[in-house]
């Protein structure tokens, strides 16, 4: 029998973390790190990948990173298939990358809409079909963890945010990570999601400018925000064998809010 700390151990396992080069992504990266895994970090950009693997070398975690556009279909396959050279196999696999947009339901342009749903929740499903399909199905083990939002489990609070397509995307995420875990259960691949309330991030710097950090902590019963640590015990949990009979499940990092 494993002790809890063999449970959360990673040493020799591989991880592929979309959206990793800051914010969640990389936060998660650095959880799954020092636990031991080797990653692979992919984002848009090569400059701010560089600078993250800069930032995890420093930390004594073994990473590397990919630079692709995933809201480009043509472009998944081969940073899958490039992660699985380089790491060998996936173990693990976070889906993080993501967008947003800010616009009233009855104004929100169409290609807004589009760029919003084909990277929060129609690359989620090609990269974890194509991870399946490569790594994690043949080796019969795989942890899946996306990263989905409080905002896909209702609404905005009148007055505070209209996002109404990145919040319809994430009540998409939290459903794919139900209907994949009952479709992959038989293959030893768990998928979970983790569900963040509010954190500072590029993202959310707006929101943060616009409404003030002390009136986003006032709406949650822990009356605070979440800090540069605070997604990693969950992602960890999910990814580890310590997770191994969790699967289906979304928690959300919240700090209380979808509680009330």
């Amino acid at each position: 029998m494993r002790t809890t700390q063999q449970l959360f151990d990673l040493t020799g396992k591989t991880a592929l973390i979309t959206g990793g080069s800051r914010g969640l992504g990389l936060q998660i990266a650095e959880a799954l790190g020092e636990q031991g895994a080797q990653i692979v970090l992919s984002s848009r950009k090569q400059g701010d990948l560089d600078a993250a693997i800069a930032h995890l070398q420093t930390r004594g975690i073994e990473a590397s990173a990919i630079a692709a556009d995933l809201s480009q279909d043509a472009q998944i396959l081969p940073l899958v298939e490039q992660a699985i050279t380089r790491l060998g196999h996936i173990d693990i696999l976070v889906n993080n990358a993501g967008a947003t947009w800010g616009a009233p339901a009855e104004e929100h342009p169409i290609e807004a809409w589009d760029k919003v749903m084909n990277l929060n929740i129609r690359s989620i499903f090609l990269v974890s079909q194509a991870v399946g399909k490569l790594s994690m199905i043949p080796r019969h083990y795989g942890r899946i963890v996306n990263v989905a939002s409080i905002a896909g489990l209702g609404g905005n609070p009148p007055g505070s945010m209209n996002t109404i397509a990145y919040n319809t995307s994430k009540g998409a995420v939290i459903n794919f990570t139900r209907t994949l875990a009952a479709e992959w259960g038989r293959y030893g691949i768990t998928v979970n999601a983790v569900a963040p309330g509010f954190f500072p991030s590029k993202m959310t710097q707006g929101v943060l400018s616009q409404l003030g950090a002390d009136q986003l902590a006032s709406h949650a019963p822990l009356q605070r925000i979440g800090d540069d640590e605070d997604l990693k015990g969950a992602a960890l949990l999910f990814a580890s064998d310590a997770g191994k009979h969790i699967t289906g499940q979304i928690l959300a990092v919240d700090g209380g809010v979808s509680a009330v």
